[in-house]
């Protein structure tokens, strides 16, 4: 450890406070100079301050930063290391560098925590390959070096190599369990997320705030309402429900569940709001198809002086999308640019393009891909391949699906849409075209499937799947309620059917 530091003077302190807002070379190296003849050098929270500074100049003052790396003690430089941002140190030198000094002051191996701050700085350097070397060398390893390592396997987006590792702990503590939960949710894993939630509460450690919140998402994406209702009973049991953040997810899991009152409930009940919460209401309501409900929540958020962000945006011309609120998806479009200042991003225009195409303006909404200051993603040409679709556009749809093979070559889905435009006119010699083009690219179909929680368990239906043990069962009840839709009038729409390029 680095030697005890005398008191800090005034003036010093005044350095200290700066040293974070230094944003150039020049300013770094007066502060650097005026604190030399002061002692300023015999302080290690000034030493790590100043380091900090420039390393964050990296790599316009490099070398001042690698001579300081020189001169402080390792620990120091650990510590600042530690507090940069990890896009200032991804792919740098600067492991390899510390690893040197620690090694050279003898330090690397014999101090536990040393040994875990060289880890993270590895793994913020992106080389958790190297930090796992370290970590396997250390001696006397305790929690904190192991929740280093698996959260810099998480930070990599190697969620297999962290979970191995989480699996052989000798012991974990709620960071541990928070790190992987978080993990798995971020992943789009819910299943696992949920698994090790549920190991999490059989060995007996109380999720903190963060692991609730990993959980609550992951129970929106599988749809547990059961699961997700314990949460919240647990969070009110805790008091946590003063924590917004905490009490926007609970929303977004139950709109996500289809819960739409329970969230509704929840958003009412709500002392203070954030504009995420309003966003989130708004965001389940479009959801489902409620478009004038996310409208009417919009207008009464505005009436509340909440400012919308640009998601908020996102989520109401979304609501217009779903309903076919055309000239309010224009106007609300119109509003975020000249009334709010916001600079559109592709997503708003996605969503414009969607409006357009679904009310069968496909003039404008082409008019619209081509002025707007992006190149169109999938999103957009996808969009417009579907209004093609329900409008009968072969020629937009052609257009569309050439853009979508160089985008997204492996979604078959884009060729089943156009081959039912060639159906539906008839156009069977371009249908057999679209057929063999997809057996020669080795294009397969992905099955749809769906998802329902009962009595804590969820049940996956995936299409052609036979296995469930009670499908007889199932079978029998929907041949018994689409009886009692014909029975009531109910006609299918089979031109809105997506029919399997596949089948003959």
């Amino acid at each position: 450890m680095p030697p005890p530091s005398p008191p800090l003077p005034p003036a010093l302190h005044r350095v200290l406070a700066l040293l974070p807002r230094i944003a150039s070379p020049r300013h770094l190296l007066q502060a650097h100079a005026f604190l030399l003849p002061r002692g300023g050098h015999h302080h290690p929270r000034l030493l790590s301050a100043l380091l900090l500074a420039s390393l964050r100049l990296a790599p316009r003052h490099r070398s001042h930063a690698a001579a300081l790396l020189c001169r402080v003690h390792p620990s120091v430089s650990l510590r600042a290391a530690a507090r940069l941002p990890p896009q200032l140190l991804r792919g740098s030198l600067l492991g390899p560098q510390l690893h040197s000094l620690l090694l050279r002051a003898g330090l690397a191996a014999s101090d536990a925590h040393v040994a875990a701050s060289l880890v993270q700085a590895y793994c913020v350097c992106g080389r958790v390959a190297a930090a796992r070397r370290v970590f396997d060398e250390m001696r006397g390893r305790d929690l904190v070096a192991w929740n280093v390592m698996i959260a810099g396997y998480v930070k990599s987006g190697d969620v297999v190599s962290a979970r191995e590792l989480f699996d052989v702990m000798p012991e974990r503590n709620v960071v541990s369990w928070t790190t992987l939960i978080g993990a798995y949710a971020q992943m789009k894993q819910p299943e696992e997320a949920v698994e090790v939630f549920r190991r999490m509460q059989v060995e007996g450690t109380e999720p903190d705030a963060v692991a609730l919140l990993s959980v609550m998402s992951a129970c929106g994406d599988l749809g547990a309402v059961d699961l997700g209702e314990w949460v919240h009973m647990f969070v009110v049991r805790r008091g946590l429900f003063q924590k917004i953040p905490l009490m926007n997810a609970i929303i977004d899991m139950y709109m996500k569940c289809g819960c739409i009152e329970k969230a509704v409930e929840v958003f009412e009940g709500m002392q203070e709001k954030s504009v995420v919460t309003w966003t989130t209401q708004i965001a389940g309501f479009a959801l489902h198809g409620l478009g004038l409900q996310a409208v009417e929540m919009f207008r009464r958020m505005e009436r509340e002086n909440v400012a919308p962000n640009d998601v908020t945006f996102l989520a109401v011309l979304s609501a217009c999308s779903h309903v076919g609120l055309t000239e309010l998806g224009r106007w609300y479009f119109n509003v975020m640019v000249s009334q709010y200042r916001m600079k559109p991003c592709i997503e708003h225009y996605g969503c414009m393009v969607d409006i357009l195409g679904r009310a069968g303006c496909l003039k404008e909404a082409q008019d619209l891909v081509q002025e707007m200051p992006f190149k169109a993603n999938a999103a957009i040409w996808g969009a417009l391949l579907a209004a093609a679709r329900t409008h009968g556009d072969a020629g937009l749809g052609e257009q569309a699906l050439l853009h979508l093979i160089d985008l997204e070559p492996h979604n078959s889905g884009n060729y089943i849409l156009l081959s039912n435009i060639y159906a539906e006119q008839e156009r069977w010699d371009d249908v057999r075209k679209l057929r063999k083009a997809v057996k020669e690219r080795g294009l397969r179909n992905v099955p749809g499937a769906s998802s329902i929680e009962i009595d804590g368990m969820v049940h996956e239906f995936t299409s052609r799947d036979g296995s469930h043990p009670s499908l007889n069962r199932i079978c029998k009840v929907l041949c018994e309620i689409n009886t009692n839709m014909k029975s009531v009038g109910f006609v299918a729409a089979l031109s809105e059917v997506l029919h399997d390029i596949e089948e003959g």
